[in-house]
């Protein structure tokens, strides 16, 4: 960890307003679909209509004769030009030992189609109506295979086979813990809890739909790849050095403003590819554009975890030994984070902030014949934390104890920090029972009795929700590189490898150069996204700013550490005689002077410069306790959250105003999981949520003004900023507290389980089944 001077400031605490938005709101944002046509060609898929099918041919003919077309590429032609392959890390073994086996993923199908939107043959023509109307006069002959959507029935005898090299579809498998011992105290328990659970599959959906431009720089020959990307250095990488083989400087990847990531933008897609191919084939600037349908059939998906948990308890209500069994689903293809998503990130948190040394986990990941699964807002970690949640729940409701005091009896104390969990991660910070303390008061917990008598004389049920969750940031990539330069202009300029994605990056890094360096905000230039320029680690496992953040801050402490030493060359006395405050350096006790851009100006270039990498110690652990309430309508089903309340940890926030926002954006999408969102496939491997018209997410009068209190007393020990990543925080404790507060509200007429999402319709039909029943 970089360890910096205590006197620098770094702008923490500050409720700056987003320099972004001005820009952003007035639609004079740099997004893909706003650069200017300059003759570009357009290129447009033709996708599989089957989940599984050989090609047995393709008959581009009558495409290619078509006005305006001026190319028209398929699987074939890419293999004859020795185009590589999207890479995905082999880094699990399957269950028989065997290293990890899975199926090429090619930039368009060859031989094969392994889900339905898998594109098969890409057409370039002068007009995107033009490319389309071409591919939809390309003739393909299928021969259609079985196919399998369910991951549960994947993994049974007799499944069809997604990848002949792995014929029980399995990739890779991972276990924690110890079996045996396990065994053992659920034998000897007082009480035992079971809960088959789903974190059913999710579709990101961002504002603005993936785009991409590739064209042949006029002077340097070096292809310029404009895409949105959270990762540009790795995905310049993989594009150079796996798909063109060609050296990784030879291309430039330049992102620009991006409407949304949600981890769905971290990796190179097939599309991204065929379109720098095709610039590459014919020297011309080539454009793609997503429709929103090409999001839901050719995006990566999110979560698609099923899993058996259960707790062994004694009479008081802690917990003995913990038992998870899950398959986790990577779709036809893995993305580069489809098997650590399960096999890893999950059970990182999956004890969550409670001491639970003695479990057992067995995960494995599993092919299906659908979209592939990658990151998304989480990844990995709300899966997990849902588990435990809803398991510490269903426990306290058979025993009798209130659900806050079955989470006190297993806390992590402050005394066992730094704490060790069972899946060898260590928590470096915490006040776990205080953020519960907290969240009740802010909550009115003892008003809620009131509150839910007075929702049954309107005829409706009512229920709380209760939440604890823990989250695991960082990424697995604890350094990040920026440069920081003053310059002859006047301005200060950082180049971070880091990329806003509606974060508010620019915000938070410009008002901790301007608290460092005692620079006007309106004098500093945040400049991301190009890999001429910064080629760091990027923005996922919300890394941002407690890694790149430190980067930021060491670069600041850097360049007043150079420009002491020029100013001390400059005004010919010893370096520390060299005062440095707000832009101006001086002889300590003198008038003698000079200004950080008249430095600059002495240098080459006309600017002062540094190269510098913050790195820190390890994970952050932000954590925090979310409670809800809920009303349901038993005789529509339908579920509303009415009141939500958070106190969340993030150590030191930089810029409590966008933290909150965060919070805010991913209890929205908490609400989303728990209540309206999930992709179907028929059995024949056709997706029936294709757009928004089968695909709910929640309106704006689906979330209730959410109460967000920020919490510092545990500030993070792993970084010199104190903070915790905080981007992925609400849509970990969403889903568990919203469906804790509908299964507490559906307890009083005996319901004890259903899987999300809680519709309307699986509601209404389960209190018609209890009133049956009853």
């Amino acid at each position: 960890m970089n360890i910096l001077p205590g006197n620098l400031r770094f702008g923490a605490g500050q409720p700056v307003k987003r320099l972004e938005d001005q820009r952003l709101l007035t639609g004079k944002g740099q997004f893909i679909d706003d650069k200017p046509e300059d003759g570009a060609l357009w290129l447009y898929l033709l996708r599989s209509p089957h989940a599984h099918a050989k090609i047995v041919s393709i008959d581009t003919g009558a495409a290619t004769a078509m006005p305006g077309v001026t190319a028209v590429y398929t699987g074939a032609d890419l293999v004859k030009d020795d185009i590589g392959v999207i890479p995905t890390l082999s880094i699990f073994k399957r269950p028989d030992g065997k290293p990890m086996t899975v199926p090429p993923r090619r930039l368009l199908a060859h031989d094969i189609v392994r889900y339905a939107g898998e594109a098969v043959a890409a057409v370039v023509a002068s007009s995107r109506a033009d490319a389309q109307s071409a591919a939809e006069a390309i003739v393909v002959e299928y021969d259609v295979q079985p196919a399998v959507v369910d991951p549960v029935e994947a993994v049974k005898p007799g499944a069809p086979v997604v990848w002949p090299e792995a014929p029980d579809n399995i990739v890779g498998a991972m276990a924690y813990g110890d079996a045996a011992k396990v065994d053992e105290a659920f034998a000897s328990a007082a009480h035992t809890v079971v809960l088959d659970l789903v974190s059913q599959r999710l579709v990101p959906s961002a504002m603005e739909p993936r785009s991409t431009i590739a064209e042949i720089d006029k002077t340097s020959g070096r292809l310029l790849l404009h895409v949105q990307s959270q990762t540009p250095a790795s995905t310049r990488d993989v594009l150079a050095e796996a798909v063109l083989k060609r050296p990784k400087d030879s291309v430039r990847v330049l992102v620009g403003d991006i409407g949304g990531g949600f981890g769905q933008k971290t990796n190179l897609y097939p599309e991204d590819g065929i379109v720098a191919y095709a610039a590459t084939k014919l020297n011309r600037k080539i454009r793609w554009r997503g429709d929103r349908t090409d999001e839901f059939v050719g995006g990566t998906h999110g979560r698609d975890l099923t899993s058996t948990a259960s707790f062994a308890l004694d009479e008081k209500g802690k917990v003995l030994a913990y038992r998870v069994s899950s398959i986790g689903c990577t779709g036809a293809y893995s993305s580069g984070a489809a098997n650590i998503i399960p096999l890893v990130l999950g059970p990182f948190v999956q004890t969550g902030v409670y001491d639970l040394p003695l479990v057992h986990f067995e995960v494995k990941s599993v092919m299906t014949h659908t979209a592939p699964v990658g990151a998304y807002r989480g990844a990995g970690r709300p899966e997990a934390v849902f588990i435990v949640e809803r398991l510490f729940d269903a426990a306290a409701r058979k025993i009798g104890m209130d659900p806050r005091a079955i989470r006190k009896a297993n806390y992590i104390k402050p005394a066992q920090l730094p704490y060790t969990n069972a899946a060898g991660q260590v928590y470096d910070s915490g006040a776990f029972a205080h953020m519960l303390d907290r969240a009740v008061k802010l909550a009115d917990w003892d008003g809620f009795a009131a509150r839910k008598k007075a929702a049954k004389k309107k005829g409706l049920l009512y229920g709380r929700g209760l939440t604890s969750y823990i989250e695991w940031t960082g990424g697995r990539a604890h350094t990040e590189k920026v440069s920081l330069h003053a310059t002859a202009q006047g301005r200060v300029v950082l180049h971070s490898g880091t990329m806003a994605m509606g974060q508010g990056l620019q915000t938070t890094y410009t008002q901790m150069i301007s608290d460092t360096l005692g620079i006007a905000m309106d004098k500093i230039d945040v400049v991301q996204g190009d890999t001429d320029l910064a080629t760091g680690f990027g923005s996922v496992g919300s890394r941002s700013l407690f890694v790149g953040g430190t980067a930021v801050a060491v670069s600041s402490n850097d360049l007043i550490q150079k420009a002491r030493e020029k100013a001390a060359n400059v005004l010919e006395t010893s370096i520390e005689d060299i005062e440095y405050q707000g832009g101006m350096l001086t002889v300590v006790g003198t008038d003698r002077r000079i200004s950080l851009f008249d430095l600059a100006e002495k240098e080459g270039g006309a600017k002062l410069s540094v190269d510098s990498e913050g790195e820190v110690d390890g994970p952050s652990w932000p954590n925090g306790t979310h409670i809800c309430e809920v009303e349901i309508d038993p005789e529509t089903g339908v579920s509303k959250v009415v009141r939500y309340t958070t106190v969340d940890d993030v150590g030191v926030a930089v810029n409590p105003m966008l933290v909150t926002g965060q919070i805010h954006g991913g209890v929205a999408q908490g609400i989303g999981q728990a209540l309206y969102e999930g992709v179907s496939y028929d059995a024949d491997g056709q997706l029936l949520t294709a757009s928004y018209q089968d695909y709910c997410i929640p309106r704006a009068d689906d979330v209730p003004p959410i109460v967000v209190t920020l919490d510092d007393s545990a500030p993070c020990r792993t970084n010199p900023l104190g903070a915790k990543g905080c981007g992925e925080s609400g849509a970990i404790g969403g889903p568990p507290c919203v469906t804790n507060g509908v299964m507490d509200a559906l307890a009083e007429l005996g319901i004890t389980q259903l899987n999300t999402p809680l519709t309307p319709q699986k509601i209404w039909q389960a209190i018609r089944d209890a009133k049956v029943g009853g």
